[in-house]
Parts: structure tokens; C-alpha cells; sequence
């Protein structure tokens, strides 16, 4: 399968650049290429192929250059490509890859974040070894409350500063100096940047905050343009460089809020929330080329809808099918990019139950479609499972749940069918009705495959989400309940053939539910969170956790952290439990899981552990691994699996 990302429209229009994602099968990765589409001809053609993988593509402010990332001999590198010509220079090698490269509205330099190495502490000079010596490696010390981050492993000493490179190539200068990340560079003028960060003392007791500065080229000065308590970030500097639109919110400390639209004046006055009226978090943001209105996308009911929205908070739905980009289980991903001059066209990753995420067009004045095909050679003919959407009242209060079901190729209501629970992680982000590996792989195996938005899931307003605020798991389970229920009274299913998994958040309520019920016949929890407080502590967002989930000392109220943690109920559980997880999962680390296997296995419940070697807690990042979560998923419900007996022919 093939998937289309980061489709990046020209300043005129007239082309659209975008990443072609594709599965490398001897590498085990997902690659990226650049290839181009003519508006007007529909020529469709490869534009950097081959090689390393390439990604991030931005076009020059005047359309005859392409900057984007790619790598040499193992080494990250920026690249810009003359359209003219169709060949590429490196502009630098870097040992780390640079973040958010951004073109400078001249197109003479780029500025972008880079990961700058620091000094690590240390008590003691260690002695140095004989030659040919085979001595332990030195010790490491770590001073920060965040050691490890998942994805990255053990962090190296030193942080993100800001850097600006000339267009044509050089060394790189850098701008920002101190202690403290700096990142989400946007050139406000030729000489000036707007970046993100939290110079505070204390920040790493408060993950989420950060503040706009303002950076002078010329003598790397910061100014504060922001100082409230709450994060603000994503700056965009509208055409005429008078406006700056950022998002952020006012941090009552809670477990979710939403992500609001704000503007101010080029020199950081007249600080003002663009009010919509609209009960959504607003997501990426761009100016249209007039400067009189904004783009921005915004989830809204399991699907992601793009807005216009005005200067006065007038709202226009400019395209609501935006998504696709999330290959794995039917989260909300998409992507937009909109023209720099003249007419506002606006490029996007168009998402369909029926397959991955395609390049689509829309604008004022132009027709919408889709231009691109790519799973046009392999999908049409495979027998995939249709989608139907349900809405069910929740049995708890009866607040109304959304939800999708995948019927087999050969489904039939008759009340046969074997069912498959699948919960979404984070829990604060949303499902919708996209096309998903996983969930396409169960119905193909035959499993009425069901998924859900419930309370706590984003998209629905943020009282919806607020729901699960330190109640979490609660009544999600309920929902989640509900929804079994609501496809079991459609005849669709056999109540004794009831399966459930869930990855990260979905791990964690999958665990729920097996101490909460027998109903189902057996259940894979994939990288859970079975004890809050030792996720709380050692867990790479253990501040975060800590401070806006729980906001309780574990020390002073373990029950806080021990209540909610499904190692609490292990003692009710029945269910045969598969337990999953990647051994360098930093997020929901491994013995989270370990011990929820453990406890089972103390209790002779029918479990096995499952540890993907290297994996992060994206768990299926690499091919191979989503093919061994599934077939290890499919695997396990299969031993449990009891189909009705067919009568013998007479």
C-alpha cells in the first residue's frame, strides 16, 4: 500500500509537491519520495526518488525552488532542489536532524531548530583504562526530571536552539544560546523570528507551557512577547508581516483543554482570542494570501473538517473529508497547504473508508477532486469490509456515542459473527470513519471489527472530553459497553464470541474492562498503563501525569493513583489476556505491562507477554512489526475463539 502526505501546493498554484509514502520490504521501513502534480495537465510524475528517503518539502517563497529533509551516508540533511533544472545540492549534513526548516520570506536564508549538545554533569573523573582493556563503559548521570523520551531513548545532555543557514548553502549559524529548547521558527520579517519555548526555571515541572519570543537575527536577542500561565505555540505570521496568529489556552490544570486561535501585533500587542463560537480545539493554522482570513483544521465528530475563518470569527467549512495519513488503526491525521498569492487553492490529504490518504484540491474557484490514485493497482480488487456508522446511547447517563462498524466480506446478520472491540489510545484524541490496516485485517479474518469515540475523545466539544478529567478509566467503560451492546441487539454478532484490544490508552482500558466483565472471551491489552503510579514516576510525561492528571503527591495519596489503575481490579479477572508491549517503550514502559502478566500469572489466568524488540511505543512504526501484532492478536483470539457448530447435511 501507498499513502500521500504533506502535500505542499506552489505559491502560484499551479503544482502540487507532496510525500509518497510506500513500504520498503527489504529495509522494514516507511519510505518517503517527492512527486509533483500539474493542476492544469494532471501530469503526475516523480520529482526525488530513490535513494533516501526524503520528507518535509516547502517551496521557496518564489516557486522555482523545493527545500526538503533526506539524509547522506546515515547523516540528516537539508536539500533544495531547482525546479528548473530538476537537480539538488546538500545545504548541510547534520548529526541530528534539523526541525522545522522554514524559508525566509526573501528566500535567502532558512531557519530551523537543531538539537545542540551540552556538557553532562558529573561527580567524578573516571580512570582511564590500560590499552586494549575491556572495561565497563563509564557511568552515566542524569540531572533533569526528563532522562528518556520515548522514541529517543536515553537523552543526551543539552537542548534545541534556533539556527539560520544561507539558502545556497554554508555553515550554519547559530542564534540561540542557554539551557532551555527553542523551536516552531516562523521569519516574521528577514531580520526577525517569532520561535516557541519556557525559559522558566521550573519548566520541567510543567511540560506543557512555553511562550512566543521574538528573535533578532542581528545580536540573537529574545524578547517575550507571551507570558501567561498556559502554552503558546505554532506561530504564523500573516502576508503583510502586521498579524501573528499562534494557539494556545489559559492552563486551569486539567486533564485535556482545548487548543484555542489567538492573534497580535507584529511587536507582540493587542493580544486577542479570534472567537469562533465553535466548540472545537483549532489545530494547523495558515493565512490565506489576503491576510483577511485564516485556514485552520479543526477535528469535529470523527471526521477533520478545514475552516476559513475571518478575522471576525465568521466560519466556512471549506472541506470536511481531510485524514487518511494514519495507516495503522483509524486515528485523525490529515494535511493542508494553502497558495501563497493570488487565488487562495488549497492542497490536502483527502481520507475514504476504502483506502489511505490521496492528494485532493479544493478553493473558492476551484473544483474540488482528488488527483491522485495510488492504491488504484491493489485495493479495487481485494474484498475489503464496509463501514457503517452507529450512534449509541450511553447506558451510564445516555450521552450519545459515536461509532463504526467493519462487516466482513461475507457478513450476514444472523447473529454469528464473532466481535472486535478495538479502543483508541490517548485517550484524548479521536477515531473516525478511515480506512485502517488493523481494522481492514480483522474484518478480513472475519471478526465484526467495531470502534468508538468515547467520552474523553476529542471532536466532540471539550466538555465531552473533560468527561474522563481524573475519572479516567470511568465511564468510558460504560460507553465502550454500550456499543458491544447496541451491535449485539442488531443481530449482528454472537455474544459468546466477544473480543477486545487496545493499544496505549486502549491498553489501559482493555485491562479495565477485564477486571470489570467476563463477557468477553479473551483480550490483548498492547502497551497499557496498568499502574498509575509508577507510570507517574518513571513514565517519560511522569511530570505531566503528575501535575494535570492526577494533581496528587503518590507519596501523599497512592489510592488516587492506585483506584484508577486497572492492577486494581487484576484480582476479578477471568478473561484469557494477551499482554503486548516494545521493549524501548518509554511512554507506557515495559513494566507496566510486566506487571499486569505477572499478576496473572500469579492468579493462573491464561496470559502470555508478547515484547517487540527495539520498538518504541509505536509500536507498528516498521512494517514487520504491524504484521507481528496483528497476526499475534489474530493468533491469540483464535485459541479462544469457539464457533457455533454447523449441522451436518442430512
Amino acid at each position: 500500500m501507498e499513502y500521500a502526505a504533506a502535500p505542499r501546493i506552489s505559491p502560484d498554484g499551479d503544482s502540487i509537491v507532496y510525500v509518497r509514502h510506500s513500504m520498503d520490504r527489504r529495509a522494514d521501513q516507511n519510505r518517503g519520495d517527492l512527486w509533483i502534480i500539474d493542476l492544469d495537465s494532471g501530469a503526475h510524475r516523480p520529482l526525488v526518488t530513490g535513494g533516501a528517503s526524503a520528507s518535509s518539502p516547502a517551496w521557496s517563497p518564489d516557486g522555482e525552488r523545493l527545500l526538503y529533509r533526506s539524509s547522506a551516508d546515515g547523516k540528516p540533511e537539508l536539500r533544495v532542489l531547482y525546479l528548473d533544472s530538476g537537480r539538488s545540492f546538500s545545504l548541510a549534513q547534520f548529526e541530528r536532524a534539523p526541525q522545522s526548516p522554514v524559508w525566509s520570506p526573501d528566500g535567502q536564508h532558512i531557519a530551523f531548530a537543531l538539537f545542540v549538545p551540552g556538557e553532562p554533569p558529573s561527580f567524578a573523573k573516571p580512570p582511564k583504562a590500560p590499552e586494549g582493556a575491556d572495561w565497563n563503559q563509564p557511568v552515566r548521570v542524569f540531572d533533569d526530571l526528563t532522562f528518556r523520551f520515548d522514541g529517543q531513548g536515553y537523552l543526551d545532555e543539552g537542548v534545541d536552539q534556533i539556527f539560520v543557514l544561507s539558502a545556497e548553502g554554508g555553515s550554519p549559524r547559530q542564534l540561540t544560546h542557554g539551557q532551555a529548547d527553542l523551536g516552531e521558527p516562523a521569519w516574521l520579517d528577514n531580520e526577525t523570528l517569532i520561535v516557541s519555548g519556557n525559559l522558566a526555571e521550573d519548566r520541567d515541572l510543567d511540560p506543557i507551557e512555553s511562550e512566543l519570543y521574538r528573535l533578532r537575527l542581528a545580536d540573537g536577542s529574545l524578547t517575550a512577547f507571551t507570558d501567561r500561565d498556559g502554552p503558546d505555540f505554532a506561530p504564523v505570521v500573516s502576508p503583510d508581516g502586521q498579524t501573528i496568529a499562534f494557539r494556545g489556552f489559559d492552563d486551569a490544570v486539567l486533564t485535556y483543554q482545548q487548543n484555542r486561535l489567538y492573534l497580535m501585533d507584529a511587536d507582540g500587542s493587542n493580544q486577542r482570542e479570534l472567537k469562533t463560537g465553535l466548540d472545537l480545539a483549532m489545530g494547523k493554522t495558515v493565512w490565506a494570501p489576503d491576510g483577511r482570513s485564516l485556514y485552520v483544521q479543526a477535528e469535529n465528530a470523527g471526521h477533520i473538517e478545514l475552516l476559513n475563518i475571518s478575522l471576525r470569527g465568521r466560519v466556512k467549512v471549506v472541506a470536511d473529508d481531510l485524514g487518511g495519513t494514519s495507516i495503522g488503526r483509524p486515528y485523525a491525521s490529515g494535511d493542508f497547504s494553502v497558495t501563497t498569492a493570488g487565488r487562495p487553492v488549497i492542497a490536502y490529504t483527502v481520507a475514504s473508508p476504502d483506502k489511505p490518504a490521496d492528494v485532493a484540491v479544493t478553493g473558492p474557484r476551484t473544483q474540488t477532486r482528488t488527483l491522485t490514485a495510488l492504491n488504484a493497482d491493489v485495493l479495487p480488487y481485494l474484498d475489503l469490509a464496509t463501514v457503517e456508522e452507529i450512534q449509541v446511547e450511553s447506558n451510564h447517563d445516555g450521552q450519545t456515542i459515536e461509532a463504526w462498524i467493519a462487516r466482513p466480506p461475507d457478513f450476514k446478520p444472523d447473529g454469528s459473527f464473532p466481535l472486535l472491540l478495538e479502543i483508541h489510545g490517548g485517550p484524548h484524541t479521536m477515531y473516525g470513519p478511515t480506512f485502517a490496516a488493523e481494522i481492514q485485517r480483522y474484518a478480513a479474518e472475519g471478526y465484526v471489527t467495531v470502534w468508538a469515540n468515547p467520552r474523553g475523545s476529542t471532536g466532540y466539544g471539550e466538555a465531552f472530553a473533560q468527561a474522563i478529567d481524573r475519572a479516567y478509566p470511568g465511564y468510558d467503560y460504560d460507553d465502550l459497553m454500550s456499543v458491544v451492546d447496541a451491535v449485539i441487539a442488531k443481530n449482528y454478532v454472537d455474544p459468546q464470541r466477544l473480543f477486545v484490544t487496545g493499544g496505549s490508552g486502549g491498553g489501559v482500558l482493555t485491562a479495565w474492562i477485564v477486571g470489570k466483565t467476563d463477557r468477553f472471551a479473551a483480550a490483548a491489552t498492547i502497551k497499557p498503563v496498568i499502574n498509575w503510579f509508577t507510570e507517574a514516576l518513571t513514565g517519560d510525561i511522569a511530570a505531566y501525569v503528575w501535575r494535570h492528571w492526577i494533581r496528587e503527591d503518590p507519596w501523599e495519596n497512592p489510592q488516587a493513583y492506585f483506584e484508577r489503575s486497572p492492577i486494581s481490579l487484576v484480582g476479578n479477572v477471568s478473561t484469557p489476556t494477551l499482554v503486548m508491549v516494545g521493549e524501548q517503550d518509554w511512554r507506557t514502559p515495559t513494566w507496566e505491562a510486566e506487571q499486569f502478566y505477572t499478576a496473572l500469572k500469579f492468579r493462573k489466568i491464561d496470559t502470555a507477554l508478547i515484547r517487540i524488540p527495539e520498538a518504541p511505543h509505536s509500536i507498528a512504526s516498521r512494517p514487520s512489526r504491524l504484521i507481528a501484532k496483528t497476526d499475534n492478536i489474530m493468533g491469540w483470539f483464535s485459541r479462544y475463539d469457539t464457533q457455533p457448530e454447523t449441522a451436518e447435511a442430512p
